[in-house]
This record gives structure tokens, sequence and C-alpha cells, in this order.
């Protein structure tokens, strides 16, 4: 089997509908968070890589026909004429590492119905999670104020694959990562020191520290809150003294890994610049999120690099996106929902982004505003990618740029307030002509109400 059936059995049964029914015509559907999560003043579009990666890699092939048929209870040759399809569509989309708001399409494909209803489901999986985490990565960096962040969620993340895009999007907000497999693939740079397991295989604490230098004479850092952390800064203080300015002013550092993490940063500082390392920098980690970073950064300590774990890589306070991915025109028909709590606005669309994320969204063919920038852009066309892949740099210049250009309310960790994009006068109109032509049909069908 391949990734065409890592999808939803609905979108096999509607795809091989439209398919009997000779509804084949190109279908726009637009992807987008209806609301953003709680204490959140943006998101951070990502997952468009590998989400455009499966696209165009898409081919239903008898494997994969077979498995439609077997979870249907179907003979395979009923499921035949769903043999040989390909992602023959158009992608319009945000780039990765832009700034996006609620409401706002991170991604419009355009295909043939049956394709564009089959790979809804993995790239809803793709850009929900990698959305989320890319939004918690660059909260965290926020609150870091400029002091370097690392990831280390692999061990706690939902899944290998789940890891490495935390690693990559966390890459894209300016992290370093604990992941080997995603420092090598993404040429990010790989941070790690020890575990407790380590220091406590060794009959002291200071044979650990000292077998550890052995074994890696470069830049060490430390953990020193195995036993007692006051005793173990003292005790990496004397090794790392012993070894030498070579070792010890070039980069070494101790890490901080439970209890009072401000408090005890500030007695290791104070202990390791008695020994005259003002040179070894201090780590700390352990349940770090962007709210625990915030805090030790406003209170003044002396912690010079943050590493996030758990609550990063599955971004714990808002593991999930509230998102759709809705069809808006069939056919060159505008469509568009009427459920409660669930409306949507028909018809393709482009989102204006003028100063400060003062967005408007607005029809595909409409002429931005004066002083504002489309922020969709068309990265697959016939079913191939227009241009190269986004380098990361390319993502985190992106997301450095529209960060600045945040209003300061959006950028709070704590009660942000998000912007709202404002809707366009043809957006309003076709918006209205729409239900009003839906709600026509609706109760066409449905007949006079027996009060009538």
């Amino acid at each position: 089997m391949s990734d065409a059936t890592t999808t939803d059995l609905y979108e096999v049964t509607m795809a091989m509908s439209y398919l009997q029914e000779g509804m084949t015509g190109p279908a726009t559907f637009s992807l987008f968070a209806r609301r953003m999560p709680a204490e959140r003043g943006f998101l951070v579009a990502a997952g468009l890589e590998s989400a455009l990666d499966h696209l165009a890699g898409l081919l239903v092939g008898p494997d994969d026909v077979e498995a439609f048929a077997s979870v249907l209870h179907r003979a395979p040759r009923d499921l035949a004429p769903l043999l040989g399809l390909r992602f023959t569509g158009d992608v319009r989309a945000v780039p990765e590492g832009r700034i996006v708001l609620a409401g706002e399409p991170l991604l419009e494909v355009t295909a043939p119905m049956p394709e564009a209803q089959l790979v809804e489901t993995y790239v809803l999986n793709q850009l929900n999670h990698q959305t989320a985490v890319a939004s918690k990565a660059a909260r965290c960096v926020l609150a870091a104020d400029g002091h370097p962040v690392v990831d280390f969620s692999l061990r706690r993340t939902h899944g290998t694959q789940a890891g490495f895009q935390a690693a990559r999007v966390g890459a894209m907000a300016g992290f370093a990562t604990s992941n080997v497999a995603a420092a090598t693939a993404l040429g990010v740079p790989a941070v790690g020191t020890m575990a407790h397991s380590y220091v406590e295989a060794f009959p002291t604490e200071e044979d650990a520290f000292r077998a550890f230098a052995r074994a890696h004479p470069g830049p060490v850092t430390l953990l020193v809150d195995t036993y007692d952390t006051e005793e173990g800064v003292r005790t990496a203080a004397r090794v790392l003294r012993e070894l030498g300015p070579a070792v010890h002013a070039a980069g070494s550092a101790i890490r901080l890994d439970s209890g009072d993490l401000g408090a005890l940063a500030r007695r290791a500082r104070s202990l390791l610049d008695d020994a005259g390392l003002s040179g070894v920098s201090i780590t700390a980690s352990g349940g770090l999120d962007e709210y625990a970073v915030e805090e030790l950064v406003s209170s003044g300590a002396p912690i010079d690099m943050y590493a996030v774990g758990t609550r990063f890589g599955v971004s714990a306070d808002a593991p999930y996106l509230d998102s759709a991915y809705k069809l808006v025109e069939y056919d060159g028909r505008p469509v568009m929902k009427l459920s409660s709590a669930k409306v949507t606005a028909p018809a393709p669309k482009q989102v204006f982004r003028g100063l400060g994320c003062t967005d408007v969204i607005g029809l595909t063919d409409e002429r931005p505003p004066a002083g504002a920038e489309p922020l969709l852009e068309t990265v697959m066309r016939d079913g191939r990618r227009t241009g190269p892949r986004a380098t990361l740099g390319e993502c985190r210049d992106r997301l450095a740029a529209d960060l600045d250009a945040l209003p300061p309310a959006a950028r709070r960790i704590r009660g942000p307030v998000a912007p709202h994009p404002a809707v366009s006068e043809r957006l309003r109109d076709l918006t209205a002509r729409v239900r009003r032509r839906t709600e026509a049909l609706a109760g066409a069908v449905s007949g006079p109400s027996p009060s009538e």
C-alpha cells in the first residue's frame, strides 16, 4: 500500500461516488483554522512542504485498491475506477513561516473533484500538526527574548515522524535540536549532554564528570542535579577548572533540570564565577515551555540557554487546531456551508496583508488594497511543484519578519489579542448572494412547512 491509503474512509466513498456520477469537474477546497486556540495571538503556517510531497507522489495502485475494497467489503473490481488516480491539480498556499490568522486560508486546492476530496485527510494532518507546533516554537522564541532555545522533545512526541516535524518547525523558529536524524537531514545544530543514568552509573558524580570529559575533550555540558544541585555545581566547577581554559572557556556549560530553576541558576552562576569560570554557561531544561521561559527571563535568571521538550513537542496547551478543509467552489459554482457556528465563505480566496498584520480576506481575482501584499502563492500546478522546495533559512527569515511586524498585543505570551482579518466588500456581497441562493434551493427542496 502507498500513502494513498492514509486517508479517512469517507474520502474513498465520496471519491468513488463522484466518479460514478461523472462529477470530475474542478473543485476548490479551502483549508483554514476556524478560530484561534486559547492563548494564541497568531499562528505560523507550517506543513506545506510535506503536504506537497504527498500530492506530487500520489498514485493509487493495485494494492491500494485492494485495501479500499477490503475495508469496504467490496470486490476489488468495484474500486477499479480509483486505480491510477494521481493528483493533477493546482495548489495555492501561504508559504511556511508566515504568520496567519483565524479564518484565513492556509492552503487552497483546485483539482478534479475525486482528487481534491481524496487528499483532504493527509493535507489536514500535515498542516494541522505542524502549524500548531510551529506556533508554539515561535512563542518559545519570543519568550526567550534572544536566548538560544533547543528542542529536546523527541522522546515525548507522538511518534518519530512527529518528532522530526517538531525539530524542523523548531529550526524554522531558530531552535537547535537534540534529534540526530533531524539535525543531520536539516543541517541544524545538534545539542546534547548526558542523562542522570550516566551519572548514577559511576561511583561518584566527580568520576562521571571526569569520564565524560575524557570521552569528549571539546566543550562539555555537565548535568549537575542528579543528587545535590549545589554540590553538583561545585564538583563540575572543580572538574572544568582542572581541564583548563581550552575546555571551560570554549563553550562548556552546566545543565539544570529540576527544582527552582531561577534560584538554582543564580546560585550556580555565583559558584561558577567565584571559581573563575565566568565563561561557563547555564542551560535549563525540565518541563519548560514559553510560560516558564518567560517567567525565568523576566525574573533575570542567569540562564543562557533553554531546552524545551514535552510541552513544546506536543504543543501541550494547544495540541490541535480547529481547522477545516471545505468545498468553496465546484465546476465554477461558488458554494458554502450554512451549519450553525460552522458557516463558510464561498469561492477561492486571497489574503491581503497590510502593515501591522492588518489583513483583508478577499477573492482571488481582487486587486490588493493599497500597500498590501497577497499571502497565498501558487506552489503547485497540474500536480507539479512550481518552484524549488523552500529552505529552512527562507522560512526562518519569513517568520522573523512577520513576528517583528505583529502588534505587541498579539506577541504577548499571556493574554494575547489576535488581530481580526477584515472581509472585502466583494467577498461579503458574494457570500450574501450564495447564501440567499442556497437557502432558496433548500426551501424549494424541502417544500412548504405544515403550517403553510
